[in-house]
C-alpha cells in the first residue's frame, strides 16, 4: 500500500515506516514561538532544567501578537523573549517585522518535506510548501526545545481534489470557506487535509498560504500541497539548506476523497459566530457593518492588497465604516508601498496597523469594535470575542468582499467592482 503525504513526512522524520493510527517520535526541522502563548515555552523550557535549545538556529521567537506593546506586561513579556534570543543566539524578528507564519515564509525557515511545530494553531499554513506543520502548546514547545523531538500520532489524509477555474472576483478564501461550510468545522479533525487539482495549481502562492492557513478550520492537523514548480519558484532563494519534495502514492490510503468543481463559485461569507456557518454572498448582501479589516495571517499578503486596492482606488470608504488593514510583514508594506497599492488603500480612507497580528486578535489592541457593531473580515476565525468584544459580529470573507463592502457600508458582491 502506497503512502500520504503526511505518513512520509511523519516517517522520515522518525527514521522509520509510519502507517496512520500510529505514533511515532519525529526529529523536528525547526520550531517557532510568539508572544501570545502564556506562560511562554521558554519558561516551561526553564522549568525544565534546560540549559540551551537544542539548536538555537532552529527556533524562532517572533513579537506579532501584541506589535503595538500597549501594557507593562506586554513589554516585559517581549523582554523576556528578547533576552531568551540574545543568550542563545536563536531566531528572532521584532515588533513591527509582521506575522509569524508570514516570516517564517518569507525567510526560509520552512521547506518542502520538512516537519516544523510552532505555538500557534495556523501554522498549518506551511503546508502549501510541501511541510507538514502544525500548531502546538506551549509545553510540547518546550520539550521539542529541549530534545530537538516531539510524538505525533500519523494522522489519517482526507483528500480535496478541487477542479475547474475560479470565476472573476472569486478567490482562494471564498475556496476554502466553500470547503468550510461543506465538510464543517469538525470535518477533518485530527487528520491532515492534502489540496490537490486544477484549481489548487492555477492559484498564485499567496492564494494557496490563504487555503492551507484555514485547514485547522477543517479541524484538520496539517493543510498539506504538492510542490509544483511555484511552489520551488519560491522557494529558490530563500532555502538554505537542502530539501525533498513529497508527493502521495497513486495508491495511498485515504480516509476521504472530496471532489469539487470550482468553476461556479461565488463569494462566500462566513457569518457570525462560526466559520462554518458559511453561505453564498447574495444571502447577506445589504448587512449594514461598521468596520472592515484586510488583516491576519490568511489574507493581507501582497496580493491580497492589491486586490483591495483594485476596488478601492480612486473611492471613499463609506463615512460609517472604519477600514483597517494591516501588512503581513514590513516586505511586503514596502513592496505594497513602491507599488502604490498602500497609497491607494490610505487615500480611499484606510488606516494602516504594525505590521503584525493586529486586527485578528483582541489582544493585538487595533480595531476592537464596540458593542453590537457587525465587522467583515479578512481573518480565519469569527468566534464571539475574537476581536476583543464578544458583543460584536464578525463576518469573514476575501479582500475583494471586504473592500467592496467597506466602500457601500454594507456586505456588497465585490464582482462588480472587478473588470
Amino acid at each position: 500500500m502506497g503512502k500520504t503525504i503526511a505518513e512520509k513526512i511523519l516517517g522520515r522524520h522518525a527514521g522509520r515506516d509510519a502507517v496512520a493510527g500510529e505514533i511515532v517520535i519525529a526529529n523536528l526541522d525547526f520550531l517557532m514561538s510568539h508572544d501570545a502563548q502564556r506562560p511562554l515555552c521558554i519558561q516551561i523550557f526553564g522549568e525544565m532544567g534546560g540549559r540551551k535549545p537544542f539548536d538555537a538556529r532552529k527556533h524562532a521567537l517572533i513579537l506579532d501578537h501584541m506589535p503595538s506593546v500597549a501594557t507593562v506586561v506586554a513589554a516585559n513579556l517581549h523582554k523576556t523573549m528578547r533576552d531568551f534570543a540574545r543568550e542563545h543566539s536563536c531566531f528572532f524578528y521584532e515588533v513591527g517585522e509582521g506575522i509569524g507564519h508570514q516570516l517564517m515564509l518569507e525567510r526560509g525557515h520552512v521547506l518542502p518535506g520538512e516537519l516544523v511545530i510552532a505555538t500557534d494553531s495556523h501554522t498549518c499554513t506551511y503546508g502549501a510548501l510541501n511541510a507538514f506543520s502544525t500548531g502546538v502548546g506551549s509545553t510540547d514547545q518546550a520539550a521539542a526545545l529541549f530534545s530537538g523531538k516531539l510524538w505525533f500520532k500519523v494522522p489519517e489524509t482526507v483528500r480535496f481534489v478541487v477542479n475547474g477555474r475560479l470565476p472573476k472576483g472569486v478567490y482562494a478564501k471564498d475556496l476554502i470557506l466553500h470547503l468550510i461550510g461543506n465538510v464543517t468545522a469538525d470535518g477533518a479533525t485530527y487528520k491532515a487535509a492534502e489540496f490537490v487539482g486544477e484549481a489548487i495549481a492555477d492559484l498564485s502562492m499567496d492564494a494557496r498560504f490563504t487555503v492551507s492557513n484555514m485547514a485547522v478550520e477543517l479541524g484538520a492537523k496539517a493543510g498539506l500541497m504538492e510542490a509544483d514548480e511555484k511552489t520551488l519558484a519560491w522557494v529558490k532563494g530563500r532555502a538554505t539548506r537542502p530539501f525533498e519534495s513529497v508527493f502521495s502514492d497513486p495508491d495511498a490510503n485515504f480516509a476521504q476523497v472530496l471532489e469539487y468543481n470550482v468553476s461556479k463559485l461565488g463569494p462566500q461569507v462566513a457569518k457570525p459566530h462560526k466559520v462554518d456557518n458559511v453561505v453564498p454572498v447574495e444571502e447577506v448582501l445589504g448587512t449594514p457593518i461598521q468596520q472592515a479589516n484586510i488583516v491576519a495571517c490568511t489574507n493581507s499578503r501582497l496580493e491580497d492588497l492589491e486586490i483591495a486596492a483594485s476596488i478601492l482606488g480612486g473611492k471613499k470608504v463609506h463615512r460609517d465604516v472604519r477600514l483597517y488593514v494591516v501588512p503581513a510583514s514590513k516586505e511586503i508594506q514596502l513592496e505594497a508601498m513602491r507599488c502604490g497599492i498602500l497609497q491607494s488603500i490610505l487615500q480611499a480612507g484606510g488606516v494602516l496597523g504594525i505590521p503584525g497580528c493586529g486586527g485578528c486578535t483582541g489582544g493585538s489592541d487595533l480595531g476592537v469594535p464596540a458593542n453590537n457593531e457587525s465587522v467583515i473580515t479578512t481573518a480565519n476565525r469569527n468566534f464571539r470575542g475574537r476581536t476583543g468584544n464578544p458583543q460584536a459580529f464578525l463576518h469573514l470573507a476575501s479582500p475583494a468582499t471586504v473592500a467592496a463592502s467597506a466602500l457601500e457600508g454594507k456586505i456588497a458582491d465585490p464582482r462588480k467592482y472587478v473588470e
